[in-house]
């Protein structure tokens, strides 16, 4: 019986031993369990860390990433394209950025000249030879008035006249046919490249002749920095100074067609079954504080952006040009600036004013 009694006894401590071995064996996992547990928490606040991290990170660094694009159909369905930093302007290269003037202008190239006495007002790297993109179709205007061709002719856009350099969008599709005169005024009033590129393809001879009218008119002008390659600017090849260009823009003011199609504040045309509303590429033309006589827009990355105008300020006439603009609207703005300006000097200029005004040419 006691032998019974031992060996009861020790077959009860062998299964008190197992289960306690039992619960050491399964207290690890448990800790484990709540280890795991505190991990994912601790990730989960360090996520919300660099979260805020990243969302206070300099406007460098966020640039760096690849912008994502929701869709339309569902918030939750994301679409991620790719992002292209803005190319750097010639002018921002040469570093005309860095030359500083008194009025602050954001255009690193700048001239206002007195159309009546060619007094030059302000000058700011007026002979730095720079692309000049839209503004090309200024002389593109020039040479088709010019040549007196019939403007009632009709013109039908190809697929030659498609940009393939810049890939720049078109409400001309191919096919479509307007007149000479309707081409000109959405080339001149809304920069429309197709029509642009069209007037030069069907001028006679064909493109390289009427490449080589600009050019042979830009020498007999006088603008010894200018080169022109095609009609429309979208080439960073097409190149020109602020000088040249108050040159033609002088020229082209004393041609009453461009006046009046550059300055037109809209224009419709119709399109098959449809009619197309195109508006000036420039706003100052529908500003009543503004009296306009002549002007052209352009952009493109090289380029930046551009205006030249004629215009009547505190009763003088003036020339401006600017070249090479930082900002969409900061070339209006630098237009601005100068007429501000213009309007607290007196009716008489010195040279002293000139160089007052930043003459960094």
């Amino acid at each position: 019986m006691h032998l019974r009694n031992r060996t009861a006894v020790n077959r009860f401590l062998q299964l008190l031993g197992f289960v306690v071995v039992s619960a050491a064996l399964v207290a690890p996992g448990v800790h484990a369990q709540d280890r795991k547990k505190a991990s994912v928490k601790k990730s989960q606040v360090s996520a919300s860390s660099a979260t805020v991290k990243r969302a206070v990170a300099p406007r460098k660094v966020a640039a760096a990433a690849k912008p994502v694009r929701v869709s339309a159909r569902t918030s939750k369905a994301a679409t991620r394209v790719a992002f292209v930093p803005a190319k750097p302007s010639f002018g921002q290269m040469a570093g005309l950025h860095e030359i500083n003037d008194p009025l602050d202008l954001k255009s690193s190239v700048a001239l206002v000249i007195d159309q009546d006495t060619h007094e030059v007002l302000l000058s700011k790297n007026d002979q730095a030879v720079l692309p000049i993109a839209s503004l090309t179709k200024l002389m593109t205007g020039m040479i088709i008035s010019q040549a007196k061709l019939p403007m009632d002719e009709p013109i039908t856009i190809t697929q030659d006249d498609v940009d393939t350099e810049k890939g720049s969008r078109s409400r001309l599709n191919v096919g479509t046919t307007l007149t000479r005169g309707e081409m000109l005024h959405l080339a001149l009033m809304s920069s429309e490249n197709r029509a642009a590129h069209a007037l030069g393809r069907t001028y006679p001879g064909g493109l390289d002749v009427f490449v080589a009218q600009m050019n042979a008119k830009a020498k007999l002008l006088g603008m010894t920095g200018t080169r022109y390659v095609e009609p429309t600017g979208l080439s960073s090849r097409n190149q020109s100074s602020a000088r040249d260009l108050a040159t033609l823009v002088n020229v082209a003011h004393g041609d009453p067609l461009l006046r009046e199609l550059s300055t037109s504040p809209g224009y419709e045309v119709a399109v098959g079954q449809r009619t197309l509303q195109y508006n000036n590429t420039n706003g100052l033309v529908k500003n009543p504080t503004w009296d306009i006589g002549l002007q052209k827009t352009g952009y493109i990355s090289e380029a930046g952006r551009c205006l030249v105008m004629q215009t009547q300020v505190a009763g003088r006439k003036l020339i401006m040009v600017f070249l090479d603009s930082a900002g969409k609207f900061s070339r209006l703005g630098d237009a601005e600036r100068v007429r501000h300006w213009v309007e607290t000097l007196p009716s008489s200029l010195t040279a002293p004013l000139q160089a007052r005004a930043g003459n960094h040419g």
